[in-house]
């Protein structure tokens, strides 16, 4: 039988949880070590877009192949977006990453450069459909796909390696990509570098680890995870904090994964 927690049990629980978690340890072996590799905002951005989007599988793969592609892109992948020559490309013509290959690879850093040739930060991808008023980052988890899938000559098969709200997806990977991005507490795992999406919007990133451990402590129903539990999820954690719901984050996955909750 599931326990029944009191709100200021499960508070005072999950934010133990995060505390443990929530350190400069948890690095090495996650993929949030990938940017950590950079000082560089672009570097950083174009890093962790791809180490999130590779994140699926075991970890052990998804750091060597995200740390294999920072590689072909000699260590500099702003440098290498901008810049490259038909000759840079053709070295990663091999590259694969479970279902990733070299076409969806190819137009991923077709769209970046596109972007990059117009603003400085990839944030403007995202908060260009974000309203400051938006509750969460719906709009510009939509609007980023929208963008991502518009060019005419865009590869239908690279659909599946971005997902979107409008899709149904829990978005795991992009709220992941986004929390590293957005949320700022000290801690030194996550930047906090952009600044035009409040923590408060975030969501959380669900996964059926985190939706099993959601569901042990009653935050959530048993059902498959989708966007709408997703998104019921983060309203559960923000009456734990409003303003920072997604720092649970590491202690529902951390639950799931080291400790077997």
């Amino acid at each position: 039988m599931k326990r029944r927690w009191t709100t200021a049990e499960l508070k005072d629980f999950l934010d133990e949880k995060v505390e443990r978690y929530n350190r400069p340890d948890f690095i090495p072996d996650d993929p949030v070590s990938v940017p950590h590799r950079f000082s560089k905002l672009q570097d950083i951005e174009i890093a962790g877009l791809f180490a999130a989007v590779f994140s699926w599988g075991q970890r052990v793969t998804i750091l060597r192949k995200s740390n294999e592609l920072m590689d072909l892109m000699e260590h500099a992948p702003h440098e290498f977006i901008l810049h490259h020559t038909a000759r840079d490309l053709k070295r990663l013509l091999h590259f694969r990453h479970r279902t990733f290959q070299a076409t969806d690879l190819l137009y991923f850093i077709d769209f970046l450069q596109r972007v990059y040739r117009k603003h400085r930060s990839l944030e403007t991808a995202f908060t260009r459909h974000l309203g400051a008023d938006d509750p969460d980052v719906t709009g510009a988890l939509n609007g980023f796909y929208d963008d991502f899938c518009a060019a005419p000559h865009f590869p239908q098969r690279t659909k599946k390696h971005i997902s979107s709200p409008q899709r149904k997806s829990t978005c795991k990977r992009m709220n992941m990509y986004l929390r590293w991005m957005v949320r700022r507490d000290g801690a030194g795992v996550d930047f906090g570098l952009w600044k035009g999406i409040r923590p408060d919007q975030l969501v959380i990133p669900l996964d059926l680890h985190v939706g099993r451990v959601a569901s042990r402590l009653r935050l959530l129903d048993g059902k498959a995870p989708d966007w709408g539990r997703a998104l019921a999820l983060t309203s559960e954690l923000r009456k734990l904090d409003p303003a920072d719901p997604v720092k649970y984050d590491f202690a529902l996955f951390s639950l799931g994964i080291y400790e077997k909750f």
